[in-house]
């Protein structure tokens, strides 16, 4: 957490503070503040310049790649959402990342894609395909073979319940409708290029806004 962020809510807690016991802790920690030392912001590894794209993206002229990740600090907690859409030739054509107060790390994982697909939905024709690469198993698993069963149950589970995050499966659905949207599994933090990308775009943002 950014130091400046810190001493503003010392700043909030003290004037609610009543009893002298208090108020003397919260001296201690104001003077502990003068020698904290902010986490360094994680570096967004690699040059953009140099991402290149698998040879299934590569080959076509229609094809694009959309990478994406989710990361959250507390699972609930602040979070992030990041993307990248490279064209055919590795140029890359969108970037997008944001952070969240409170929410959990597989809603930003499907939020990831979903905001990308968004982003592309004005830009591809049906004749398009874009290849989603991703580390969350969940949204794979997700879009390959739970979210069948889902909607010939009218979106419900086996136990008849409701999938947890409906309304953002539901909205990941519609705009995996705009052309052929193939999703891909990458192990996370592993050295592939975009993924780590994609990873320091949605971790610096948490840092930028004092998460």
């Amino acid at each position: 957490m950014k130091k400046q962020v810190l001493k503003k809510k010392i700043t909030e807690i003290a004037k609610a503070l009543t009893t002298q016991r208090s108020k003397d802790a919260l001296a201690i920690l104001s003077e502990e503040l003068k020698n904290y030392t902010e986490p360094r912001s994680i570096a967004v590894v690699g040059d953009p310049n140099k991402l290149v794209v698998s040879d299934e993206v590569a080959q076509k002229t229609n094809a694009l790649a959309l990478y994406t990740d989710g990361a959250c600090r507390g699972n609930p907690g602040p979070g992030s959402y990041a993307f990248i859409v490279q064209d055919n030739h590795s140029k890359i054509i969108e970037q997008q990342a944001q952070a969240e107060k409170l929410t959990t790390n597989n809603k930003m994982e499907l939020k990831a894609i979903i905001k990308g697909l968004e982003c592309l939905s004005n830009q591809v024709t049906p004749m398009h395909e874009i290849y989603v690469y991703t580390d969350s198993q969940y949204v794979v698993n997700g879009m390959k073979t739970w979210i069948h069963g889902w909607k010939k149950r009218n979106w419900k589970k086996a136990d008849n319940k409701a999938p947890e995050n409906l309304e953002l499966w539901q909205r990941l659905d519609e705009q995996s409708q705009i052309c052929s949207v193939i999703f891909n599994w990458v192990k996370g933090h592993s050295g592939h290029p975009q993924n780590e990308y994609v990873d320091g775009l949605a971790n610096k943002v948490l840092d930028e806004n004092g998460f």
